[in-house]
């Protein structure tokens, strides 16, 4: 191509056929493919164009009406456009709510916050990832910090009760009174019940901190009011757009404004949040944002706005509760003994199959999920549980009576694969091998009735690609 234009023009299909032909086989799996990782979904076809619009080409380092680039009058419109509608998804008032549209992603919208607000080697607290929370809530084990988070801050992990599986709110008091954080984190990535953020508000009242919720997988049910908004509660929030929301993979973050507290003396103490989260974004970590991303955003906020999304949130959660009712039917045990959301955690310790074996099983068959950590496990790489999620397969078309067949369909490869466990031993890497060698065929049975099931239901976005 060197020296010569004209590809400037081509389509993918027609320029390179090996890569176009590697983006058909994905969505191919897709379609072919129950969908239940509890952090995807399905993207409009709308957002989609935004992805690969003419925004790609532009540089805008800065906020609106104040950049480091010319050229950027569209650019602002639309950047502030992202704003404005952040804001009303969430019913927020502009003059004690501001919001950055720019963070590439959820994990950097989390670093940026802790920048921002928390001094190297200061102290916070998130939900311990065995217990359900996530990476960048400050995970970290005795041999090693995992997280960067870990890495820069001092993190002290809350966790959960062992025996209920619900997070311990009177031990992360305790804990916090001890600790003092400069920051709480009221957030997960696999915890299947509501966050009681009025509790979080007092225990973080209490040690003088700022609450941060990450409402990264539930934005879209806050969005719809199918579940509690930490707004009401939070200094600090933050969100992926990808997951419930239906976006286009960005992140966002929204901070207080005006004022914090009134002190005995009559006296105001105001928030300073926007200005030292804006300057963490950029330019402490990041470069030019991703304008393609916030016009996505603009459109997804826009979206969530609708009846129709309201009413998805809805279905999302009763598809979870039918999957939860009818997998404990099957004998399987849900930790929190639940969902409220859009996710569960099935806890296979009594089953006889570990988390790996279980993820690769259903992967075998079509059914994409991911091994998860339960309460009270040991090793996040040997993990004893697998993560469900409802959300995508919500987006196409599925109601309560598809998840509880795929309930049957689970059940059928778990099943499966303890058989398979008999003869290849504990070793994961021989239970693959003996799956793949010995029972090829009851795998290739199971897959295409998995198989003949999704393909009833459409996808969103492009047809073939």
């Amino acid at each position: 191509m060197s020296g010569d234009t004209s590809y400037m023009n081509k389509h993918l299909w027609e320029l390179d056929q090996e890569l176009f032909t590697m983006i058909q086989d994905e969505k191919n799996r897709q379609k072919e493919c129950l969908e239940m990782i509890a952090s995807e979904n399905y993207t409009s076809l709308s957002v989609m164009e935004c992805l690969g619009s003419c925004l790609s080409n532009k540089y805008s380092e800065g906020l609106p009406n104040a950049r480091y680039y010319g050229g950027n009058e569209f650019i602002d419109k639309i950047e502030i456009l992202a704003q404005k509608r952040s804001l009303a998804t969430f019913s927020l008032d502009a003059s004690e709510w501001g919001v950055n549209v720019q963070p590439y992603s959820g994990s950097p919208a989390n670093f940026a916050v802790y920048t921002a607000v928390v001094e190297p080697h200061g102290r916070i607290m998130g939900l311990d990832l065995p217990d359900g929370g996530h990476l960048t809530h400050g995970f970290f084990t005795p041999q090693k910090k995992v997280s960067a988070t870990a890495l820069f801050f001092e993190p002290m992990p809350y966790k959960v009760d062992p025996d209920t599986g619900l997070i311990d709110y009177d031990q992360l008091a305790q804990s916090a009174r001890l600790f003092k954080p400069k920051v709480i984190i009221a957030g997960i990535s696999c915890y299947s019940r509501v966050l009681d953020y009025k509790r979080f508000r007092q225990i973080a009242d209490e040690c003088g901190a700022l609450l941060m919720a990450d409402m990264s997988h539930v934005s879209g049910l806050v969005a719809a009011k199918v579940i509690a908004s930490p707004f009401d509660h939070c200094d600090i929030v933050t969100t992926t757009t990808h997951k419930t929301l239906r976006g286009p993979r960005s992140g966002v973050i929204f901070f207080r404004k005006g004022v914090r507290q009134v002190k005995p003396s009559g006296e105001k103490v105001m928030y300073d949040l926007e200005a030292r989260i804006n300057a963490a974004v950029f330019p402490s970590l990041q470069g030019g944002p991703h304008n393609h991303q916030i016009a996505g955003i603009a459109l997804c906020m826009a979206q969530a706005q609708t009846e129709e999304f309201k009413n998805y949130q809805q279905q999302v959660v009763k598809n979870a509760q039918a999957l939860c009712t009818k997998l404990q039917s099957h004998g399987y045990k849900i930790s929190a003994d639940g969902t409220d959301v859009h996710l569960l955690l099935v806890n296979l310790k009594s089953v006889g199959l570990s988390g790996g074996k279980a993820e690769f099983i259903l992967d075998e068959v079509n059914i994409a999920c991911n091994k998860n950590t339960v309460p009270g496990d040991a090793s996040a790489l040997n993990p004893s549980g697998i993560r469900l999620g409802t959300p995508a397969l919500t987006t196409r078309g599925l109601k309560e009576h598809h998840f509880s067949k795929i309930a049957d369909f689970i059940d059928a490869a778990v099943k499966l694969g303890l058989e398979i466990q008999k003869k290849s031993g504990p070793k994961l890497v021989e239970f693959k091998r003996v799956a793949v060698e010995d029972f090829k065929d009851q795998i290739e049975k199971l897959k295409n009735e998995v198989k003949d099931f999704a393909l009833g239901f459409p996808l969103p976005g492009h047809d073939d690609y």
